[in-house]
């Protein structure tokens, strides 16, 4: 039975895809496709054993043996987090300096050698849950100020955030990035992606609805900002952009709140990182309050992207670093246009590739012209965020040697 896809016109040319593009330290992409994060919650969970704490297992070892293989440019890890405490989930692979040892550097190694088996870039993507922990994880959190997120993820609500003093934001947050930053350079991978997005601790410092400071950690949008700058240059300190080590950023281009991080302040905000020297950011949008996405309007779903209209505004701060967009593309065509058109130069995909592993490699060879179309509502995020975790657990169940001898 043959696949449904959402396009089935080739008349439209790939070729734009397929460029490469060079990020400012160096290295080098060899096509616009980027792997997005899309978190597996599969690693090992022990919270008294920090050594066997947040190992990536076997399930995710094939995982990316199979993304390895579907010609990405980039290929983003899941969310990996800094502190064994503050998760996004039970089950989030983890670097931190405790349960550093030659079994997590042996697993971490692996795992961007598959990433990297057709030529990709291996990005770990670093995060820190805040006060997006589940209440189950760690009951008091740290967070940017002292407001509790509000209702449940998956029937699990959250605890009371505790704000970390100026001395915790050095020793909590900038450190343990840091840390793993080097980890990251240490076994083999190209980079590492700083997730500022989607409401994690990093969003919660930016965002005034949840960054409630008066010290030099809060007010202004330079201020809000201070932390992740603080980050960079940190980790920059220890791993110089001469070494061609790559440091992004995924950040909101908006938040569909009251009194959230608008476009404005995210133009404001990019502005900051192109001058920073920060190889890429990659633009998302929404929290958990407000989860975004799917399309607001039709004129966004004639278009595919979720956040193209904003992609657009904040686009032109861009000169020397690289912009992807992640987030509702599904056709060659909306692809093609949104870096025609100038909205984005890199294109990130999430769940189609769940369905699609080698999605990049068909579309570059000209053989599909969209991804596959499922029977589920594309703007449940819910529904489509469930299938998209049980098709990535039938992925891991083998490695892509095991697939293809099937």
């Amino acid at each position: 039975m043959t696949a449904k896809r959402f396009c089935d016109n080739l008349s439209v040319s790939s070729d734009i895809l397929g460029e490469q593009l060079k990020f400012r330290s160096g290295k080098t992409a060899q096509n616009r496709f980027l792997k997005a994060a899309l978190t597996e919650r599969v690693s090992t969970y022990d919270p008294e054993n920090p050594k066997k704490h947040g190992l990536p297992t076997n399930f995710i070892l094939n995982l990316y043996d199979k993304w390895g293989h579907g010609k990405f440019g980039t290929i983003l890890t899941g969310n990996v987090l800094v502190d064994p405490t503050n998760l996004e989930s039970a089950g989030n692979a983890i670097i931190f300096k405790e349960g550093d040892g030659e079994e997590r550097r042996a697993l971490f190694s692996q795992w961007a050698k598959n990433m990297k088996q057709d030529g990709a870039l291996a990005i770990v993507q670093l995060s820190h849950g805040g006060r997006q922990t589940p209440i189950t994880v760690e009951p008091n959190p740290w967070s940017a100020s002292d407001v509790k997120l509000t209702g449940e993820r998956r029937f699990t609500p959250f605890g009371q955030p505790v704000p970390l003093s100026v001395e915790q934001i050095k020793t909590q947050v900038i450190d343990r990035f840091v840390y793993a930053a080097k980890f990251a350079y240490e076994t083999g991978f190209d980079g590492v992606e700083l997730h500022g997005a989607h409401g994690y601790l990093l969003a919660q410092f930016t965002s005034p609805t949840t960054n409630k400071r008066t010290d030099q950690y809060g007010g202004s949008i330079e201020n809000r900002q201070r932390i992740i700058l603080e980050i960079y240059d940190a980790i920059r300190a220890e791993i110089p952009a001469s070494t061609g080590f790559l440091v992004g950023i995924k950040t909101n281009s908006v938040e569909f709140q009251e009194q959230g991080t608008t476009v404005d302040d995210a133009k404001e905000m990019c502005q900051v990182y192109e001058d920073k020297g920060f190889d890429f950011v990659e633009l998302s949008g929404g929290t958990y309050e407000k989860l975004a996405f799917h399309h607001m309007r039709d004129s966004t779903r004639n278009r595919e992207a979720f956040f193209l209209e904003f992609a657009e505004k904040i686009r032109p701060v861009f000169k020397n670093t690289v912009v992807y967009l992640t987030g509702g593309f599904r056709t060659v065509k909306a692809m093609v246009e949104a870096i025609q058109n100038g909205a984005t130069q890199g294109i990130g995909l999430g769940r189609p590739i769940t369905a699609e592993p080698d999605l990049p490699k068909k579309i570059l060879e000209g053989s599909v012209a969209s991804s596959i179309k499922n029977a589920l509502d594309e703007n449940d995020f819910g529904i489509t965020n469930l299938a998209s975790n049980t098709q990535m657990q039938q992925m891991g169940r083998t490695s892509y040697q095991q697939t293809e001898q099937k």
